[in-house]
């Protein structure tokens, strides 16, 4: 009898996984394995919430598998003598695993294939990164053309998305290690781990009598509405596939019943589009995890006030919606779009600091951290990577504030020290009369920092230092 391992890696589902159904129709006996691989574990990139979310979600895997008639089997160690050692004691002809993007992924992949059967299955993404490209073969390099190109090509259907096989004969007797014990996830971080929990909040997002979908085109900048799907953090860890969303929001784009509605199911399914966007702009350049996609911008001279960036991390950088943003960060390991955006341009182009602080730190502090969307994220908002903002495009930290948090809710929320600051002043309080400090029970510089920076001479400042680097 036949026999194939899965190796699980960011496809912790049984639902629509392409590696696990090829691996059922190849063989009698299915081996699903993780492997804690010790390079990745010690990189500075891995957050210590993020860890915990994959582990408990693994254990909810374990769970799924189990009520299959399957469990899941544990290793630690270099992947390729592990999967070796695997192979040696079930006999396992094939090995099937997701296919990933990342460098140090396909470096891994490229060489354990040299020395074991394994076989790499599309799921990461909806379209192959490979498979959007130009007429000529290279790749795309802005968003909209890329965006035509892949709609272009087949969409989904709802009748390719697989669901969880009922049975997985699993080999008995192999050796597992226990999925390491660690303190749960914080009640203040709003994620359950598990595909159950991914499942649930897609139906959350698509139905009831007012689905949050259908007014996501507005809602999805507002930071004090509840105006996202939150599915960010299972799609990072394949709780549910990328086909599946996107078959949901094209459906959804096809029920709407207004043009208004059909905006925001357009929109959503975009923002899935800028996933894969970033997901090829990694696979095709490699190198924009180390550095500017436009090398022009790696000439910047960039400050090193370490005891700034520390005030950033910590939001007490005295202007509210930064400070709300990266304190709602540090407290819940997630952050809105719309304030990754704010906070990144504050950092870049209000402190001048260089993008890859910023992107190394949200690595260590998201639950969703991706390396693909988070690079792309920083770059898009420092003007130095591809089809980014253009360099002069600085966000003005007061009216992103106004705008998308009018009535000050978002800040009041994470800055308590501001609960009693009126609507007018809630954006900048710095503007305060002494006698409304006094009222509202904030002193600035006492209760809460002055600007650590004035944003106007902040702004001439990196426009001076992006076109000395351009030359």
């Amino acid at each position: 009898m036949t026999t194939a391992i899965w190796w699980v890696r960011r496809d912790l589902r049984l639902s629509d996984n392409g590696a696990l159904a090829v691996a059922l129709e190849h063989a009698e006996w299915v081996i699903p394995v993780f492997i804690m691989d010790p390079a990745l574990l010690a990189s500075p990139y891995v957050g210590a919430r993020r860890t915990v979310f994959l582990l408990e979600g693994l254990r909810c895997l374990d769970s799924d598998l189990r009520a299959r008639g399957s469990r899941l089997v544990l290793r630690q160690g270099d992947p390729q003598n592990e999967l070796a050692a695997l192979q040696a004691e079930s006999g396992a002809d094939l090995i099937f695993a997701e296919e990933d993007v990342s460098p140090y992924a396909r470096r891994r992949d490229a060489r354990i294939a040299e020395s074991l059967p394994l076989r790499l299955v599309s799921g990461l993404t909806v379209h192959p990164p490979g498979a959007v490209s130009k007429a000529d073969g290279t790749p795309y390099t802005v968003f909209t053309p890329f965006s035509r190109a892949w709609k272009a090509l087949p969409l989904p259907q709802a009748t390719e998305v697989l669901p969880a096989p009922r049975h997985i004969p699993t080999l008995t007797g192999l050796s597992s290690q226990s999925i390491p014990n660690q303190p749960p996830l914080s009640s203040d971080v709003p994620f359950s781990p598990g595909e159950s929990e991914a499942q649930r909040r897609l139906s959350a997002f698509l139905d009831g009598g007012s689905p949050v979908i259908y007014e996501y085109a507005d809602g999805r900048n507002r930071l004090d509405v509840d105006g996202t799907s939150g599915l960010s953090p299972y799609l990072r860890f394949g709780m549910i596939s990328a086909r599946q969303v996107a078959v949901a929001a094209l459906a959804a784009i096809e029920a709407a019943s207004s043009k208004q509605a059909r905006k925001g199911a357009k929109t959503w399914l975009n923002e899935l589009i800028w996933r894969e966007f970033y997901m090829a702009i990694l696979f095709h350049f490699p190198e924009v995890r180390g550095r500017s996609f436009r090398p022009e911008y790696d000439k910047i001279d960039w400050e090193t006030d370490e005891a700034v960036f520390l005030a950033w991390c910590e939001g007490r950088t005295g202007y509210p919606v930064v400070d709300a943003a990266m304190r709602q960060l540090a407290k819940t390991g997630w952050m809105h779009n719309r304030a990754r955006m704010i906070v990144a341009s504050f950092l870049v182009k209000d402190l001048l600091i260089d993008w890859r602080w910023g992107e190394r730190w949200f690595m260590e502090q998201l639950v969703d951290g991706d390396p693909a969307a988070n690079n792309g994220g920083w770059q898009w908002t420092a003007g130095t990577g591809t089809d980014a903002a253009p360099y002069f495009r600085i966000f003005n930290p007061v009216l992103q504030g106004q705008k998308f948090d009018p009535h000050g809710d978002y800040v009041r929320r994470w800055l308590p020290e501001l609960g009693r600051v009126p609507d007018r002043f809630i954006h900048q309080p710095w503007t305060m009369p002494p006698e409304a400090q006094q009222v509202a029970g904030c002193h600035i510089g006492r209760d809460y920092p002055a600007p650590i920076v004035d944003h106007a001479w902040a702004r001439q400042r990196t426009l001076a230092a992006y076109r000395q680097a351009r030359g």
